[in-house]
């Protein structure tokens, strides 16, 4: 067992554990809030999931800057890799998003600054992946898809700043004092175990991607 193996099963059960005791603490140790009921639970998972995918474009940013100064493919299968990973959170943070805001707002979806600034973010990395599956050469792609990671990131700020700039129904940032501490404990738990998540799923995908790298200069060879 090679010590790349030993690193994605040691994250990968990390990732469990603690994503059961997230899960448990949420839904059967802290209590409901006295306002929204039980579905303001949704938010120990919502909160994690939105926080992670800034983390994973801020890595796409990140590398893709090293790779447009570099060069070096490892940089691109980095961004790569957590371009992916982002826009799964990100899907999901919208999801549970629409599913808090019906008994909330009354509706799944609004035009919401927002809802709306996030789901921009959504389709600028989709179609960051969607370019990288279109271009054949893999210099070219590598270049494009940094270019991509390196603007797209402006949106970012936009959607983190949405409920300030603007008049919106989502609810400001709260300050870690103005939280109940067991809401705020129980939140951080849960964003530990969606950041050992991320870090795993880092870590098969970026081998993935090598992988996927090698066999690409193969084909190429033997063509």
């Amino acid at each position: 067992m090679g010590p790349k193996t030993v690193v994605e099963k040691t994250l990968g059960g990390l990732a469990l554990l603690a994503m059961l005791a997230g899960s448990y603490v949420g839904l059967a140790v802290v209590p409901a809030d006295a306002a929204q009921g039980n579905v303001q639970r949704l938010m120990y998972v919502h909160v994690p999931a939105a926080w992670l995918s800034f983390l994973a474009f801020f890595v796409v940013f990140v590398m893709s800057v090293l790779y447009l100064i570099q060069r070096d493919p490892r940089w691109d299968h980095v961004a790569a890799s957590s371009a992916e990973i982002g826009v799964v959170f990100t899907v999901v943070t919208l999801l549970l998003g629409m599913m808090w805001g019906k008994p909330t707002w009354g509706v799944f979806w609004t035009w919401d600054p927002r809802l709306t600034t996030t789901a921009i973010l959504l389709a600028i990395y989709v179609g960051y992946m969607a370019l990288r599956s279109f271009a054949d050469d893999a210099e070219k792609r590598a270049r494009w898809s940094a270019i991509v990671g390196v603007i797209g990131f402006a949106n970012v700020p936009i959607v983190y700043m949405s409920v300030t700039w603007w008049r919106t129904l989502h609810q400001p940032p709260s300050s870690p004092r103005s939280v109940a501490p067991d809401i705020l404990w129980t939140l951080m738990l849960n964003l530990a175990a969606f950041t050992l998540v991320y870090a795993y799923l880092m870590v098969r995908r970026i081998r993935l991607s090598k992988l996927e790298g090698e066999l690409e200069k193969r084909m190429a060879y033997n063509a």
